[in-house]
């Protein structure tokens, strides 16, 4: 008998994420402009690097605080005071070893073997496949796409909502759309979750990536202290920090004994070598974070102008995060033309086809480059679609 067969059923069924499919399929290729997976083209600067080697050079290796360094958590403290005008305690603040893990933990915090929990789709596929591994399932509801505009309809949200529903995700700025909830529909959405007592899980990675200035709107400016809310997010966009895998989680204090029990018995924390780099991003990394809004602005323009240019592209410049999701004349077949492009152009796109219901026409690019590199990218793309 195949050892295959006495695995985990809720393990067989994990899906492979078709960005790394098409990451798979061409990485390392001369000449390649890899546009495909939601980072920037910059390593992660001295000045954390530094903090984090020095640290691991004064011997700081052994096993540290669950619930993160102090001051970690106190920087991420100041962090939010000075961007979100939010007053929080150390005790709301969780450190984990990614923005997955923390995703991770908050479901197995909020949901049961049985549970739904809804999110907006197009969506980052890591949402959906981490409730289904953990037993829990994922009810899509797809945004509304016009005019190369997403927006979310509150009628088939509450829709998706039964006894059922523990809660609801929403990532704003999102990924892969660009779509960008205005303070209302936070406020309209943070509604139907009081109304049907549920959770809101929010994922604001994006925040700060926010065109029109200052950041995106968050559900810390419409939230009261008693409502139902629990915020991921990560190091990694912010401060060129993909590789660290250093995340955290924002959420009521009473919950601290339960997030830290999951933590444990997950990593057991993170490493407090990198914990010190962390801090060092949060305390002096503003004017880096500042630079690489600028640049994927710069990008985001010279992009989507290229591409809306042909008028064989359907898509309109995104209000915030990283990505350009787009619609071409005469694709139906995301995968297949991902694999096309990267080999006739030298262009890692994902395809829209991993990212759900709603997604399938479409593909994805990151701008977060040099905007010389992602002028280069956009003129194999354009003679691409054009030679269509």
């Amino acid at each position: 008998m195949s050892i295959m067969k006495s695995l985990s059923p809720r393990a067989m069924a994990a899906p492979e994420s078709g960005i790394v499919e098409v990451v798979n399929y061409a990485r390392g290729r001369d000449g390649l402009l890899p546009l495909w997976v939601g980072e920037g083209d910059l390593p992660t600067p001295d000045f954390i690097s530094r903090a984090a080697m020095e640290a691991l050079a004064a011997g700081e290796t052994f096993y540290t605080w669950q619930r993160g360094i102090p001051e970690l958590r106190r920087a991420l403290s100041d962090y939010y005071a000075r961007h979100f005008s939010a007053r929080l305690p150390v005790e709301h603040f969780y450190v984990t070893g990614s923005g997955m893990q923390a995703i991770q933990i908050c479901i197995h915090a909020l949901t049961s073997p049985g549970d739904e929990f809804v999110y907006l789709t197009p969506a980052w596929p890591n949402i959906a496949a981490a409730l289904e591994i953990a037993g829990a399932r994922s009810v899509g509801v797809e945004l509304q796409f016009e005019g190369g505009r997403w927006t979310v309809d509150l009628d088939r949200l509450e829709s998706a909502i039964t006894p059922k529903t523990r809660g609801i995700f929403i990532n704003t700025p999102s990924n892969p759309t660009g779509w960008t909830a205005t303070q209302k529909d936070l406020g309209d959405i943070l509604a139907l979750a009081r109304k049907h007592d549920v959770w809101i899980m929010a994922d604001e990675i994006y925040a700060r990536y926010y065109f029109a200035g200052g950041r995106a709107a968050s559900f810390l400016d419409v939230m009261e202290p008693d409502d139902k809310i629990v915020f991921v997010n990560s190091f990694s966009k912010n401060w060129s920090m993909t590789g660290w895998r250093v995340g955290w989680i924002v959420a009521p204090p009473e919950m601290g004994q339960v997030l830290e029990n999951l933590i444990q018995y997950s990593t057991s924390g993170v490493a407090q070598f990198m914990q010190k780099g962390a801090v060092a991003a949060l305390d002096l990394g503003d004017d880096f974070v500042a630079a690489n809004i600028a640049k994927a602005s710069r990008s985001r323009d010279i992009l989507c102008d290229a591409l809306i240019a042909t008028n064989r592209v359907e898509t309109l410049k995104p209000d915030g995060a990283l990505y350009a999701f787009l619609k071409i004349d005469g694709v139906t077949d995301s995968r297949s033309a991902a694999i096309d492009i990267v080999d006739k152009t030298g262009v890692g796109l994902a395809p829209g086809a991993a990212f759900g219901a709603g997604g399938e026409l479409f593909l994805r690019a990151c701008f977060l480059r040099d905007p010389a590199q992602v002028a280069v990218a956009a003129d194999r793309l354009c003679d691409y679609i054009l030679s269509l």
